[in-house]
């Protein structure tokens, strides 16, 4: 019986006008950070460790295990936290990048040189479940040109930032369309959404 290749989930936070950074440079994340900690947040980063793989670039691979670790045995963290923190510390993570130079120090993490299509590529061969691209704008960014996202989860902050690092501009060099699976708003006034790839351009 033929089995269906593992799908690729994408997972951002993006501002209303798409930034996924603030305008004062690549570390103000004043405009992302008030909405990660909502109930409806926590509850999604628990809904994201039925992944087996977790995918990320070195910016968030470097903010990540600087941060999640730490988590895992804090009895004052949110539960929630904690279970992701878990999850993430002990789940296979990829890192693509062509400059980090030193081996990953992280438990169950391998660094790839290869191109972001090529290595989910090669993930989608021998992964046993869902593969999970998290919060990097560059790295999803190729992916979407590649076609190599069958998901998309935005997060969407209720602020205009009228500058920084943004996932649609310049523009993506692949048009596409999506199905919206799931709407819903949070307290904080974000809006989670998830989308389904219905029809890739060229």
């Amino acid at each position: 019986m033929e089995t269906s290749r593992p799908r690729v989930i994408a997972n951002i936070t993006l501002t209303l006008d798409g930034h996924t950074t603030g305008s004062a440079g690549a570390d103000d994340m004043s405009c992302i950070a008030p909405y990660a900690v909502s109930d409806e947040s926590r509850d999604h980063l628990v809904q994201m460790t039925d992944s087996m793989v977790a995918v990320m670039g070195r910016v968030g691979y470097e903010g990540f295990s600087g941060y999640w670790p730490q988590v895992c045995e804090d009895d004052a963290a949110d539960p929630r936290d904690r279970t992701f923190a878990q999850w993430l510390d002990a789940v296979d993570k990829v890192v693509v990048s062509s400059t980090l130079n030193e081996p990953a120090q992280w438990k169950n993490t391998r660094i790839s040189t290869a191109s972001p299509e090529q290595t989910i590529r090669e993930l989608r061969d021998v992964a046993e479940g869902d593969i999970r691209v998290l919060s990097s704008a560059s790295l999803i960014r190729h992916l979407l040109e590649h076609d190599e996202i069958d998901e998309l989860e935005i997060t969407l902050a209720p602020e205009i930032t009228a500058g920084g690092s943004s996932l649609f501009h310049p523009d993506i060099a692949r048009s596409s369309k999506w199905r919206l699976q799931e709407a819903t708003a949070s307290g904080s006034g974000a809006v989670f959404l998830r989308y389904s790839l219905t029809t890739s351009g060229s």
